[in-house]
């Protein structure tokens, strides 16, 4: 060995035996302080808190035994009565479920997951879909086919939409009630924009015939609220049980003069912010844990309550969602995810007298319904002062669309949360 290879091992030892006995001492402190904590015997009657060391910055364990509502740092709340030692994989005293970043699911979903009493939680969430082409049943249709196939139908006789993004910025906050209970709040704001080809010949305006136009719509959505019950839980898993309403806050009657540029008509269906209808959202959440991975499986309804000042209600919604993570750190700050969705969407009930089915696929209340099967995958990030950071990507894999539709290609949700 040269003399340079030589000075750099034992630079390297003695690096290592420097961290060995830093790693030693500190912790030794923890045993200390493990042994001080129980040898000073019983703990307060009326449950304060018995502040004893703040957190171990070292990540060794959690060093602070407090009541159920105190704030015990990235550790989370210790048991007085339980053990208040640490470690990777250890998480004071309750289970392999907390301090994790797949302790939630993955970024489009939501009702899986409860907070502690008193604790509050505000989450930030955007969310893109984007739809490009025609579909009739399972097969894509050309410009030239969707107007084809829509008149054969009868609808597309004025015009057939060609590509839609829809855009959504959410504020979801909730609250815990009890460590079992906690309720939600989720006002949106949404942002759509459709692209269009006039047919030709075009009646309203024929000097418009076979030009391509683009109508927008932004606003308030419906309000969502609810409860999240935890009817069970063990150290490894959980159920919680989603009780979720909407009412109609969102506008289903703002006109437009785009499409034929001269007289002025409502949104068609998909461009509207809200249902107009009283929905109730209910759900129920599974989730498993492991000392990496987890998994959870959820059903999703929506279902309106009866038909709106226009006459129609939206279709029923039921989803169905399965996914699996897999922690990627010993300190369990980083997870990505993969998710499998099933939805099923039925057809609307009644129709808008001011909508006109012929002119447009979009009028239509019976090409609104289908099954559709989508592809997530996504990463998660937890830190303990600045919050949670998760993303999603999820693919539309397979889709049976009613009469002639917008085919979905995909969709993105990000969001950042913070505990308080």
């Amino acid at each position: 060995m040269s003399q340079r290879q030589w000075t750099a091992t034992s630079r390297l030892l003695l690096l290592a035996a420097c961290c060995l006995a830093a790693t030693t001492a500190a912790a030794q402190t923890v045993g200390d302080v493990v042994s001080a904590v129980r040898s000073e015997g019983p703990f307060p009657a009326d449950g304060a808190a018995t502040d004893l060391v703040a957190f171990d910055e070292f990540g060794l364990g959690c060093k602070r035994c407090c009541d159920p509502c105190a704030d015990c740092g990235p550790c989370g709340p210790c048991d007085p009565c339980g053990d208040v030692g640490g470690g990777c994989g250890s998480h004071g005293g309750h289970g392999l479920k907390h301090n994790r970043a797949d302790a939630r699911g993955p970024a489009h979903i939501f009702g899986d997951h409860v907070h502690k009493r008193c604790e509050w939680m505000v989450e930030y969430l955007y969310m893109n879909m984007y739809m490009d082409g025609n579909r009739s049943g399972t097969d894509s249709l050309t410009v030239p086919e969707a107007f084809t196939v829509g008149q054969a139908l009868g609808t597309n006789n004025a015009a057939t939409p060609t590509n839609m993004t829809m855009e959504m910025h959410m504020l979801h906050i909730m609250y815990g009630m009890t460590d079992e209970v906690t309720l939600y709040v989720m006002p949106m704001w949404w942002s759509n924009t459709m692209d269009h080809l006039r047919a030709t010949p075009f009646g309203p305006n024929p000097p418009l015939a076979g030009t391509p136009f683009t109508t927008h719509n932004s606003g308030f959505g419906d309000l969502v609220f609810g409860g999240l019950w935890k009817i069970y839980e063990t150290e490894y898993d959980e159920w919680i049980v989603n009780l979720g309403f909407s009412v109609p806050t969102g506008d289903i009657d703002r006109t437009t003069t785009v499409p034929t540029g001269l007289v002025a008509q409502e949104f068609p269906y998909p461009m509207r912010l809200g249902s107009g209808t009283f929905d109730f959202r209910p759900g129920v959440t599974y989730k498993r844990f492991w000392e990496y991975w987890s998994m959870g499986l959820q059903a999703q309804f929506d279902l309106p309550l009866d038909r709106n000042t226009e006459n129609y209600r939206m279709g029923n919604e039921y989803r169905a969602n399965a996914w699996i993570a897999r922690v990627l750190d010993c300190e369990k700050r980083w997870a990505v995810s993969f998710r499998v969705e099933g939805l099923f969407r039925s057809n609307f009930v009644g129709a808008d007298p001011n909508l006109n089915s012929a002119t447009i696929s979009t009028n239509d209340p019976d090409m609104r319904g289908g099954e559709f099967v989508n592809f997530g995958y996504g990463v998660m990030y937890r830190n303990p002062k600045l919050g949670r950071l998760s993303v999603e990507a999820a693919h539309r894999v397979y889709q049976n669309l009613r009469g002639v539709q917008l085919e979905t290609d995909w969709s993105l949700a990000a969001s950042w949360a913070k505990k308080f």
